[in-house]
């Protein structure tokens, strides 16, 4: 038996697709830089145009390439730790501001469901980062989890907006 995650570990977020899960899958991973929304709040490229991409199966990567000042950059976002089309996809997530033994868990879930597929994304690993983390932007755990699972919300309402957009 495995004991409770501790509180403030996990965010969640569901969001419901007009699409099977083989379309659903294909979108999220090989069309992630149309869907997934610009901007500081999401992108490590922030206010420069950048192109977010899969490296598809275990080891992959998911990475933001962009320039600044006309020197190219590359950010490893997350490695591929499960590459399971139709259904799964985990990875090994880091933030830019993580040290270099920090990382956290993405799990994205793809479930058939009648008319399409429900898309669930699982954020976790956030108790083996200190309280006063830079990435929890000095937030209690309640309150970053929240944060952490809204910000998962509004990307997964732009995957289902180009979902819609696309039929």
């Amino acid at each position: 038996m495995t004991s409770p995650r501790p509180r403030g570990d996990r965010a969640k977020a569901t969001v419901f697709v007009a699409v099977t899960p083989e379309v659903a899958f294909d979108l999220f991973t090989r069309e992630i830089d149309l869907w997934w929304r610009r901007g500081i709040k999401f992108r490590a490229s922030g206010r420069h145009a950048g192109t977010l991409a899969f490296e598809p199966g275990v080891g992959g990567r998911l990475f933001e390439t962009f320039d600044v000042d006309g020197e190219p950059r590359t950010v490893v976002v997350g490695r591929v730790m499960a590459w399971e089309p139709p259904t799964r996809l985990q990875l090994e997530w880091r933030n830019s501001n993580f040290a270099p033994h920090e990382r956290t868990e993405v799990e994205v879930r793809f479930v058939a469901t009648a008319g399409g597929t429900e898309v669930s994304v699982e954020h976790r690993g956030w108790s083996a980062l200190p309280p006063d983390h830079p990435a929890r932007h000095g937030l209690a755990a309640a309150a970053f989890v929240g944060m952490l699972g809204t910000w998962w919300g509004e990307l997964l309402t732009a995957l289902r907006s180009h979902v819609t957009d696309r039929n």
